[in-house]
């Protein structure tokens, strides 16, 4: 199995942690995936150009990052990232609904911040997104006492948003929300989370 990658897309890293905590290799092809000027090679097998961009076991190829998630967990010898029914499935699914949420309205924020060019940035529509960010945060700290040692797609989808936030808006302070701050140190030091960081430059 294959993903186009992008060392720095928190969607990647998601379905690499995913891959990491049901013991799946999948190996990593480089892409130069961009809003604006499209990698032809990911546009050939995916129309979106985006990544993650994976080819399944089969040839099949999947895209997006929720549909590759499921895909792995579906055809692992032991699924357990997503719960199969009930009030947990539907838990882990909104978790991962509020924390996608977040990762892009953080995306637009950083290609307003570095693909507009200068002139045409467009402040209110920034502070708009802004905005669904500091309402996600407030939300995920009132669920963070409940994490408990949970891991499953609700759980890797905070924590992969959480780090992204770190590495593209660290004065956000998103740490002032205590509980989910010291659920993401603990999260943090799992292995899968440790092997997939994003660079630092």
């Amino acid at each position: 199995m294959q993903v186009y990658y992008s060392p720095f897309s928190p969607f990647v890293r998601k379905v690499l942690v995913c891959a990491a905590e049901l013991g799946i290799e999948v190996e990593r092809l480089a892409s130069s995936a961009h809003p604006i000027t499209r990698d032809q090679t990911i546009v050939a097998v995916n129309p979106l150009g985006r990544v993650p961009t994976f080819f399944a076991a089969d040839g099949d190829v999947l895209y997006d990052s929720r549909v590759i998630c499921e895909y792995l967990d579906a055809t692992s010898e032991t699924p357990r990232l997503f719960p199969a029914s009930g009030p947990a499935r539907w838990q882990s699914l909104r978790e991962q609904a509020l924390a996608d949420g977040m990762l892009e309205a953080a995306l637009l924020m950083r290609y307003e911040q570095v693909v507009r060019p200068d002139g045409l940035r467009y402040q209110p529509w920034f502070d708009g997104q802004h905005e669904k960010i500091v309402s996600a945060l407030a939300q995920l700290e009132a669920w963070a006492p409940h994490f408990g040692e949970r891991v499953d797609i609700g759980t890797i989808s905070i924590a992969c948003a959480l780090a992204y936030l770190d590495l593209r808006f660290p004065e956000e302070g998103w740490r002032k929300h205590a509980a989910l701050a010291a659920w993401h140190a603990r999260f943090s030091e799992r292995e899968s989370m440790l092997t997939t960081q994003h660079p630092t430059a």
